[in-house]
């Protein structure tokens, strides 16, 4: 594909930011709206949730007045017979030769969690010092809202004038691992096909400083079971002499890590990459970090977090505190979490792991490892067009230049996407900052972020509508 490029005129921008000022009460409230629709694609959740939250969205698409098509679709899980969630699928042509844009988000949000946990509903917006709260305000549904609200200042500004082809693709099981997202790609590629493609899921510096991000780690999910019994039995007649699984357990976990809490397993490897300043209070303030408590792992901060693989265990079937009794455990199950670092293949990072849990399970304990999920990381091209206009739009937009993130988080399909689209620039960003608390209580969403976020995904759109693209 070849290129030439043209800038948008000033006025059409200035009028563009204005139309956004004017509009952000409005998409704040829609917000609002999808907030209070619980949207978990888990299956011990409602599913109808996610049938309105679609529905919603669809409407929301309509009514920017930019789509030849608005259409809710689902897609098939793998190769199987199953469906997978409904997703929203917008799609306008390209007019006289303009590109076409690709404008991603997701709208099923994690489960809330204990409800004792927020301090107010989760599925209740609440707006408090400057932020607005509820599960989804920031990952992702404030990303959805991005995009239609930029959409509706560059429509109502631009008008007949808008020739950029769009297509918004809201996914409805992000998080869930995006089952049928590879067969959706592939089910409607005609469609979907873009020259730059805007993943609004991810995050920024900090609540002033917009962030592109180029690279994501990859992720490694499985369940680990230890088994050393047939049976239970009395930990007072056989403790000291016979090794239960919790025992064997503990004692295999903890050679995944050394002494200072880096990651141990041979065969897991790390990037070089620089990282801006970051400090060890501003670690503890965004993370709540207790005082007394170290930081594990060596070297700069953000490299631990950007460039260095990660393992956690995120959950463990075991006996609870309110049931135990003097019993020795036959089996426990745990699973495991592991980041990989960008340009390691995940098929090789769980390997690894794997190895080594075998190679030190003590005492001959008996490993099963069942559910795995992996997902390669990712590293962007940054000599595109796109990310220069991206950068740009956002330094105008924030008033600050953007910063290149590494995100210690994964987003898999978008290897999907980089199969399925080679040509393709891709463009991740985001509205969240580092005290969202995506995926925990209390998740919110910094107002002002969320303001020049728009202000910045308009311009982008006005200023990619003022270039030519020929294939």
């Amino acid at each position: 594909m070849t290129s030439s490029s043209s800038s948008a005129s000033p006025a059409p921008e200035s009028a563009v930011l204005e139309a956004v000022a004017l509009g952000i009460p409005a998409a704040l409230s829609d917000l609002g709206n999808l907030v209070r629709i619980p949207g978990i694609a888990w299956p011990a959740f409602d599913q109808t949730q996610l049938e309105r939250s679609a529905a919603a969205i669809a409407e929301l698409a309509r009514e920017t007045g930019v789509f030849d098509e608005v259409r809710v679709l689902r897609a098939h899980v793998d190769d199987t017979e199953e469906l997978g969630q409904p997703a929203v699928l917008a799609t306008r042509a390209a007019r006289n030769g303009k590109p076409t844009i690709l404008l991603y988000a997701h709208h099923d949000v994690q489960p809330p969690g204990a409800d004792e946990l927020w301090e107010t509903p989760p599925f209740e917006p609440t707006v408090r010092d400057g932020r607005l709260y509820g599960r989804g305000a920031a990952d992702d549904k404030a990303g959805i809202m991005a995009h239609i609200a930029s959409l509706r200042a560059v429509a109502e500004v631009l008008g007949d004038d808008l020739e950029l082809g769009v297509a918004l693709f809201i996914e409805g099981e992000e998080e869930y691992g995006s089952r049928s997202f590879a067969r959706f790609l592939r089910d409607n590629a005609d469609a979907l096909r873009a020259d730059a493609i805007v993943v609004a899921d991810s995050g920024n510096l900090d609540s002033e400083t917009p962030g592109l991000t180029v690279s994501l780690r990859g992720n490694a999910r499985f369940t680990l079971r230890v088994r050393t019994l047939e049976h239970a039995s009395h930990s007072g007649m056989f403790g000291g002499a016979v090794p239960d699984a919790m025992m064997a357990t503990v004692t295999l976990l903890s050679t995944l890590w050394d002494a200072d809490g880096a990651v141990a397993v041979e065969g897991m490897t790390a990037r070089a990459g620089e990282t801006p300043d970051y400090s060890e209070a501003t670690l503890r303030d965004e993370t709540g970090l207790l005082p007394g408590v170290s930081p594990v792992g060596r070297d700069d901060i953000l490299g631990r977090i950007w460039n260095k693989p990660s393992i956690t265990i995120t959950g463990i079937d075991a006996t609870s505190v309110a049931q135990a009794s003097n019993t020795l455990l036959p089996e426990v199950s745990v699973v495991i979490s592991a980041r990989v670092a960008p340009g390691q293949d995940a098929k090789d990072a769980y390997a690894a792991i794997e190895a080594h849990l075998r190679a030190h399970a003590p005492f001959g304990a008996e490993l099963t490892f069942t559910d795995i999920d992996l997902g390669d990381g990712f590293l962007v091209d940054t000599s595109g067009w796109a990310v220069e206009l991206t950068r740009g739009a956002m330094a105008t937009g924030y008033g600050k230049d953007a910063v290149d993130l590494g995100v210690g988080g994964s987003i898999p399909f978008i290897a999907d996407l980089v199969r399925e689209f080679p040509g393709a620039q891709i463009l991740v960003t985001g509205v969240e900052d580092p005290h969202a608390r995506a995926h925990s209580p209390n998740e919110s969403l910094h107002l002002e972020t969320f303001r020049n976020a728009v202000r910045s995904e308009a311009l982008l759109l006005t200023r990619m509508n003022g270039r030519s693209s020929a294939s």
